[in-house]
């Protein structure tokens, strides 16, 4: 009997959760890049919902989903490179891209060649385009909540963090991410007894 080949994708996608985030702090909630991808996915499809639903402007929601859970799947590779090692020089920020590049093309090749152009979209970043943008402001989000939660926990840590990363999503001048720290964000400050209930 003849074996069908089989394919490493999946199983090495399944290992995210082994990667840690946050490599140079001390965190009181370890992450690691699963947690944060499906976090940053349920924040981009949010503000694809608000884009498109609030602002009425065009905006496909589940490819924007979809890019968000693989935006960090070439760190199976690279690991968690720390923002201040991968943005100390224009140098250092340009290799790494290009090792993503090249650890994203590695993950495509182990997929069967009539499943690649399903992945091709979501694995692979257009810096220019409307759906990277909301993916990044969504990535920042989820770095926000990470610093507030932190705060939370009486981990001071975090705190410089935690103004930078309002400051940058601020400076995004994004609707979108402006709605969401609006209405959205004042509710991580509450504890479960104050959010809403089966009861409420």
């Amino acid at each position: 009997m003849v074996r069908l080949k089989d394919f490493d994708f999946f199983a090495l996608i399944s290992r995210m959760k082994y990667i840690g985030r946050w490599g140079l702090m001390r965190s009181a909630i370890p992450e690691n890049v699963q947690e944060h991808s499906h976090e940053v996915a349920v924040f981009a499809h949010a503000l694809g919902v608000i884009r498109r639903d609030v602002f009425k402007k065009e905006c496909d929601v589940n490819a924007l989903a979809t890019a968000a859970l693989y935006h960090d799947a070439s760190e199976i590779f690279t690991g968690d490179l720390p923002t201040p090692i991968k943005y100390h020089s224009k140098q250092i920020t340009t290799a790494y891209h290009e090792v993503e590049h090249l650890a994203v093309s590695k993950l495509l090749a182990m997929l069967p060649e009539e499943l690649r152009p399903a992945y091709v979209e979501a694995l692979t970043e257009d810096p220019e385009s409307e759906q990277y943008k909301l993916v990044k402001a969504a990535d920042k989000l989820s770095a926000y909540v990470k610093c507030m939660n932190e705060r939370r926990a009486g981990n001071d840590e975090f705190r410089a963090a935690e103004a930078q990363t309002r400051a940058a999503l601020e400076k995004m001048q994004l609707p979108e991410v402006d709605y969401f720290l609006e209405h959205f964000i004042p509710a991580f400050e509450r504890p479960l007894d104050e959010l809403g209930s089966m009861d409420a």
